[in-house]
């Protein structure tokens, strides 16, 4: 099972990103930033509560293929994807 519980990168250069502690309205706007400030070979390991459909077809319009999406995790109310800056 993957988790979100930590706060600092891994040493395969992994940043948690926990979706669930961000206001609504900021929170599309939070994740560009993080991904924004991700250098090439780092990941952002996402976590929420749904499946982000509609965030992944603006990352995929905005980032095309620069991010790569890769599920890490997708069950009801756990879902877990990384982020990986090409």
């Amino acid at each position: 099972m993957s988790s979100c519980a930590t706060n600092h990168v891994t040493p395969e250069a992994i940043y948690p990103f926990d979706a669930r502690g961000v206001a609504k309205r900021f929170r599309h706007a939070a994740i560009f930033g993080a991904l924004d400030s991700l250098q090439p070979g780092e990941t952002m390991r996402f976590c929420n509560d749904h499946d982000p459909i509609p965030l992944l077809n603006q990352l995929v319009a905005r980032y095309g293929d620069a991010v790569s999406i890769e599920y890490v995790q997708r069950e009801s109310g756990a879902i877990v994807i990384d982020f990986a800056c090409l």
